[in-house]
């Protein structure tokens, strides 16, 4: 089931929200039940039979979870070889559904052999539920988390809000609101802000994304057939799915922020304007978050981290991006877009330790130039990196690089030429596509990307819109200037009539529902 969708939206959510508040005036324990059973409904409505698989990964990770939540004193002497069982047991999982296929192939080229490929269907969801749960082992084996009943962990694996793509919680993050009495009473003011939260995420999906993403699939559908795109033809197809990647995600985070609080739970801060970012690092930062710091604390720091040698600090880097590209998709394109980033954050760490040693300063009056330009020059290098990430295959990346760095120098012509003259390569190679497309669609599809570059870079988030509700746990204070201050979310009538006008032309756009791209991963 989507959270873009009608039966979610008029059915499901309400019968659940009103079934969890009326039963908990019961018993807490019964609510919790229904909200796992509606939870398991909702996976399982795009595909019932993942219901086992999820059902199964509970009961065996909790079973390792009871293991390693015994005290330290009476702790089993071999609870370290429980906790590497569950992880891989987890990882066996996550191997087999996702890259199987992947393994084979690659095994079937380089040694000419004809292994047949499983065609493994990848469950919706599944990489973010084994990382929970991998992380939730860990930490119970660190002695972080003392234990907790069969309900809890299935609510913790299975709230719906977060199921099907993040964020990736913490059980010590999610469990304890849940075990607060107050939490089960309905609360207005946690339903307002919930679903204002809720209906900003939808419009960006909806409004923004969707309608964005006509534009790249052209494009990146006319590299994939070979035609050779010019730069503007390129640069439009690469900020166009820039753009959509961002408000999809992000719109998929505030629904699910938006969901949480409507049940009185507080979810972690998963994204964060990182296209306003000044340096990759501070992108990494923003975006993700909570992958990000799965991969922190999980992989990068247990290599080692900072703790050992520059070189080896580096390598750790980029052994931490190649599997963060891996885990978003069984594909070498995926792996090195991820190369890409390892490569982009040891530059990044390089010069702020050159600028460190030179005691480089820049002057006061300058820093707004020095900072546009940094905020610009990350932008543009996360753009390039989205291409391969997007990309079918690394020729169709390469059709795409290729229109990127060719004649630049025309570009600003051709724009200017356009609002005259319409017509191109691609509506030669697309003539099923283009007419359902405006007239002059090129020209205006560069004139929503401008608009868009102007709303992500100069416009507050949602968090921050929001911040006086405290909307998310472990909020970012990145600072990026107060004058849009103003716009803060207040509960009154003009930010109702608002949210309402976003609401209608949501509702009224839902009749082509799109899943949203972080499913695929």
């Amino acid at each position: 089931m989507l959270f873009n969708s009608y039966v979610f939206i008029f059915a499901f959510l309400p019968a659940v929200l009103l079934g969890f508040f009326l039963i908990a005036r019961l018993n807490k324990n019964a609510a919790l039940l229904w909200l796992f059973g509606a939870s398991l409904f909702f996976y399982g409505w795009w595909n019932h039979a993942f219901v086992l698989l999820i059902l199964a990964s509970i009961v065996v990770n909790y079973a390792f979870f009871r293991w390693l939540t015994h005290p330290r004193d009476s702790r089993p002497a071999n609870a370290k070889w429980v906790l590497t069982a569950g992880i891989v047991y987890n990882l066996g999982v996550l191997g087999y559904y996702k890259y199987a296929d992947f393994f084979i192939g690659n095994v079937n080229n380089v040694t000419n052999s004809l292994f047949l490929l499983q065609h493994v269907i990848v469950p919706i969801g599944l990489s973010f539920y084994i990382f929970m749960q991998i992380a939730c082992l860990v930490d119970s084996y660190r002695g972080e988390i003392k234990g907790g009943s069969f309900l809890e962990y299935c609510i913790f694996v299975s709230f719906f809000p977060q199921l099907t793509a993040g964020p990736i919680v913490r059980y010590q993050e999610i469990i304890p609101q849940f075990k607060k009495t107050e939490n089960y009473r309905l609360r207005f003011t946690n339903l307002s802000v919930g679903l204002t939260i809720f209906f900003i995420g939808l419009f960006k999906k909806v409004i923004l994304a969707d309608h964005i993403a006509v534009y790249a699939n052209v494009v990146f559908e006319a590299a994939g057939k070979g035609v050779s795109l010019t730069s503007h033809e390129a640069w439009l197809g690469a900020l166009a799915y820039t753009f959509q990647l961002y408000f999809d995600f992000s719109g998929y985070a505030d629904m699910a922020i938006g969901l949480a609080r409507m049940f009185n739970i507080v979810l972690p801060l998963n994204f964060f304007s990182p296209y306003k970012a000044k340096n990759i690092i501070e992108f990494w930062r923003c975006w993700h978050v909570t992958l990000s710091r799965f991969l922190r604390d999980y992989l990068y720091i247990p290599l080692g981290g900072n703790r050992k040698s520059t070189l080896r600090r580096y390598i750790n880097v980029m052994i931490t991006m190649l599997l963060a590209g891996l885990w978003h998709g069984a594909g070498w394109t995926f792996v090195f877009w991820g190369g890409l980033h390892g490569g982009y954050l040891i530059i990044n760490q390089a010069w702020h330790k050159i600028a460190d040693r030179v005691a480089f300063r820049v002057p006061e009056r300058w820093q707004w130039l020095t900072g546009f330009c940094a905020r610009a020059l990350t932008f543009i290098a996360v753009v390039f990196a989205w291409v391969p990430f997007r990309a079918k295959s690394f020729s169709d990346a390469m059709v795409i690089f290729k229109g990127m760095t060719n004649d630049l120098v025309n570009l600003p012509m051709f724009l200017i030429d356009k609002i005259v003259k319409p017509g191109g390569i691609i509506e030669e190679a697309f003539p099923n596509i283009i007419p359902s497309l405006p007239p002059n669609w090129f020209y205006y599809a560069f004139l929503v990307v401008i608009i868009t570059v102007l709303v992500v870079w100069f416009l507050p988030n949602t968090s921050e819109l929001m911040s006086d509700f405290k909307p998310v746990l472990h909020p970012l204070s990145i600072r990026r200037g107060a004058f849009l201050q103003r716009l803060r979310w207040k509960p009154n009538l003009y930010w109702f009539a608002f949210i309402l006008l976003a609401a209608v032309f949501c509702l009224n756009d839902l009749d082509n529902v799109r899943e949203f791209l972080y499913y695929q991963f």
